[in-house]
């Protein structure tokens, strides 16, 4: 028998309840620690070697997204995100198809360049062998709830996702950086940095559009949808987590951070 669902304000509603109200989404002692521009060139170096793990195995989990898209147009949509990873631009039509590979337009290696001017090197960089336990949990959690094989799963996921690199994370890591160039750093190069942010407004939107077409599908599980978007908030959260006890570790004490 057809599961009849009520209308999708209501299911916005409980997402709103939910997922939007997740502690991630609301504060990260972390980040705006870091917006403060204090970290000192260690704390940097720490910083982009769990960031440069995340991004690179990030990679993984967009493959195993595509890999179990439920129709070929969300594995387009899928493949449009990995490929300009990989370095292919986005045409004035906004899609990869047609677009030019470059090397250096992979967003992995714009990262490698900012880590480089921090004097790390490739092999100190990426590898899974790198990450912290929370910083590979962050990453499991995104084969196993973003890369999910059920639609339901996997949307909450990313929409979570979206709406948390929306939240301002971006902006607050910006902040902190471009104190840290004025300060000491005038090289340091940010377009890893800028050019994500300036494109999460428009997957955040997109993630809306993606759900009010996946509600109206029978094959649609509401509490799927909530249940990954959770566990992937909390996986984030875990990440975060993790960056921030190791500076509790090294300055012995709680983070100092602008309210």
């Amino acid at each position: 028998m057809m599961r009849t669902l009520p209308p999708i304000e209501c299911f916005r509603n409980e997402v709103e309840r939910t997922i939007h109200a997740h502690g991630i989404l609301l504060e990260n002692p972390y980040t705006q620690w870091f917006a403060l521009g204090e970290a000192s060139d260690a704390q940097l170096r720490a910083f982009t070697v769990q960031f440069s793990v995340f991004s690179h195995l990030f990679v993984e989990a967009q493959l195993r997204k595509c890999i179990n898209a439920p129709d070929i147009g969300a594995y387009r949509s899928g493949k449009q995100i990995l490929m300009n990873e990989l370095g292919v631009s986005f045409g004035r039509d906004g899609s990869v198809d047609g677009g030019t590979f470059r090397f250096h337009g992979a967003h992995y290696e714009w990262l490698v360049d900012f880590a480089e001017h921090l004097g790390l090197q490739w092999h100190e960089l990426g590898k899974r062998r790198l990450g912290t336990p929370s910083t590979l949990r962050f990453c499991d959690a995104l084969g196993e709830w973003y890369g999910s094989e059920d639609i339901s799963t996997a949307l909450g996921a990313s929409y979570a996702i979206e709406h948390w690199a929306n939240a301002g994370f971006w902006k607050a890591l910006i902040a902190g950086l471009r104190k840290i160039r004025a300060q000491r750093r005038p090289d340091l190069p940010l377009g890893f940095w800028t050019w994500h942010d300036q494109l999460e407004e428009l997957h955040a939107q997109h993630t809306e559009d993606e759900l009010s077409v996946a509600y109206s599908r029978s094959c649609f599980i509401p509490e799927r949808f909530i249940a990954g978007g959770l566990a992937m908030l909390d996986a984030v959260a875990i990440f975060w987590e993790g960056l921030a006890s190791q500076i509790r570790e090294d300055e012995g004490e709680g983070l100092r951070y602008a309210v």
